[in-house]
């Protein structure tokens, strides 16, 4: 994941609707090694069979305590792989658990790709190691050996992240190369997953037009490319061109990485899914939780909650082309031999309940069934009549709905479905929400305001920090406060929508972060000035929603 791409990008676009095809003669099929090994624009498994990864992208070297629950938990709602944050001690790390990761992995029935994030724009990014830095320091790590080395069936190895940015990206060629020789020499005898240059997003099409002569370098012909799909593929056609290269030139693609939006431009994801799906090509969009700087609408999850997904991670899991309507395991995992499909859907769920019930939200749990793959959750009005909805799926025998009123009555039922078809409903509760407590009244939040002057130059950056001290959840904030001194803020900010008219400041929720639950903060920031260096004294109090807030 790159946090920005050069702004000479916004020049080459028009270059990609035109993107020719390269024409080269097709790779011939190659003989089944014991691992993973691609064939043509396939990735085969151990078994010899396909396989179309649908997974996302796992943070652990960065939220190593959420591990190993995000791997439970994306594989519960149906991924068949993921990719995994790793370090190389360089700049994250060193992740030398990497055992435990692939055994995470291995029990949920999911293919491992390891990636080493330390690289991630080389060239341009002053803190990135080089591809061959991370080769020799991190997989020729011993303990890393040993623990990947004998893993071939369950585990891909993405040499480096995006182990180049758009200074001379050319040299990507041959540091790619070198890099392969290197694993080949540490015995690393899996399938080599190599990224892109630029950002992983190669607008200058220097993977494209040189992949292959950098599947022809490796002597086990066993290389996977893969392209990160950001606002560089921000037209359906972008993605048609691309993906068409390779299919012309017979070479496997993956896509490591994408989103829906990046640095604030729109990216053609559902091309992205539809047409990976239409040939056949894996994808692992980023990523499940904690992103920062900019990038947190790309989480798919809040908080690493897998019952509260992000409109992107529905769209990545539920929505159409997605996760669990496309995932097939792989076939070197008991029963995933592609002949073990269920005879009869699954029983009815049973045990429905109510575990939290606010003005804002209401919880259900339910027993699971056996053989079920996702679960419906319906919802009616009132205690009696009206047509029952679906509002919702999961993967989890839990569901928190949202989107309900304050004093009033809902019924609520659950079904469970698998490629057999759909049960008969559960048993049917019904809910009546708490009445509103109105707005957050004083000592309900706290805000903590932040500013770090730029030394030398009016300008700072501000940190805003709102904390729910109360007991019901905040569905929905507009934070306020006034300068005293002069000082203009820099609009939009991130991680909220920030205004100014005149001395008055403005922050509204971002879509991800309208929601904060009782004890939990979300924080914001931006960009700003003072009129003179040392004038900006910080506001000394704020009001969310219309009501007055504890200043931390």
């Amino acid at each position: 994941m790159k946090v920005r791409i050069s702004a000479a990008v916004a020049t080459l676009f028009a270059l990609l609707a035109s993107m020719g095809v390269v024409t080269v003669a097709s790779a011939p099929a190659h003989a089944q090694a014991s691992g993973f090994q691609t064939s043509g624009t396939q990735l085969l498994d151990a078994n010899g069979n396909p396989f179309v990864a649908r997974g996302t992208s796992l943070p652990h070297v960065w939220f190593q305590q959420n591990s190993p629950a995000m791997f439970n938990n994306v594989a519960a709602l149906g991924a068949n792989a993921v990719r995994v944050v790793l370090g190389s001690g360089h700049q994250w790390g060193p992740s030398l658990d990497v055992a435990n990761v692939i055994d995470w992995c291995k029990q949920n029935s999911m293919i491992c790709v390891l990636e080493v994030h330390d690289a991630t724009g080389f060239g341009e990014q002053g803190s990135a190691v080089s591809i061959l830095d991370v080769v020799n320091d991190y997989w020729g790590n011993q303990t890393v050996r040993n623990a990947v080395q004998g893993e071939e069936e369950y585990v891909l190895v993405n040499i480096a992240n995006e182990p180049r940015g758009n200074n001379n990206a050319a040299a990507w060629v041959d540091e790619t190369q070198q890099a392969i020789a290197l694993m080949r020499s540490f015995g690393y005898d899996h399938t080599l997953v190599v990224d892109a240059p630029n950002w992983g997003q190669d607008w200058q099409f220097v993977m494209r037009d040189n992949a292959q002569q950098i599947a022809n370098s490796d002597p086990q012909d066993n290389i996977l490319f893969s392209i990160h799909m950001y606002e560089v593929f921000n037209s359906p056609q972008n993605v048609i061109n691309y993906m068409n290269a390779f299919q012309q030139m017979g070479l496997p693609l993956m896509v490591g990485e994408f989103g829906h939006n990046h640095n604030g431009q729109n990216v053609a994801w559902q091309t992205v899914m539809s047409e990976a799906q239409a040939r056949g090509i894996g994808w692992y969009a980023w990523s499940w939780s904690g992103n920062s700087g900019g990038a947190e609408n790309l989480d798919q999850s809040v908080n690493f909650n897998p019952n509260n997904l992000t409109q992107w991670g529905q769209n990545v899991f539920l929505g159409t082309n997605g996760i669990q309507q496309t995932a097939e395991c792989a076939t070197v995992f008991p029963n995933c031999d592609g002949t073990s499909e269920p005879d009869d859907p699954p029983a009815a769920p049973t045990g429905l309940t109510a575990t939290d019930v606010t003005a804002d939200s209401v919880s259900l749990s339910w027993n699971g069934s056996s053989g079920a793959t996702q679960y419906q959750v319906q919802r009616a009005p009132g205690a009696s009549g009206g047509s029952f909805t679906q509002i919702g799926t999961t993967g989890t025998t839990s569901f928190t709905d949202n989107d309900v009123s304050p004093d009033t009555t809902y019924r609520y039922r659950v079904t469970a479905s698998n490629s057999a078809g759909t049960s008969q409903p559960s048993n049917t509760i019904t809910v009546t929400t708490d009445e509103d407590s109105g707005p957050i009244g004083d000592g309900d939040c706290s805000v903590a305001y932040n500013a770090s002057d730029w030394g030398g130059h009016p300008g700072f950056t501000a940190s805003v920090t709102i904390t729910n001290t109360g007991s019901s959840p905040i569905n929905g904030w507009t934070l306020v406060w006034n300068y005293t001194a002069g000082q203009d803020v820099e609009e939009p900010g991130w991680s909220a929508t920030v205004s100014q008219s005149g001395s008055t400041v403005t922050a509204v929720n971002a879509p991800w972060n309208n929601i904060i639950q009782p004890s939990a903060s979300v924080n914001f920031g931006f960009n700003g000035s003072a009129t003179a260096v040392g004038n900006n004294p910080a506001p000394t109090s704020f009001t969310l929603n219309g009501s007055a807030c504890d200043v931390a």
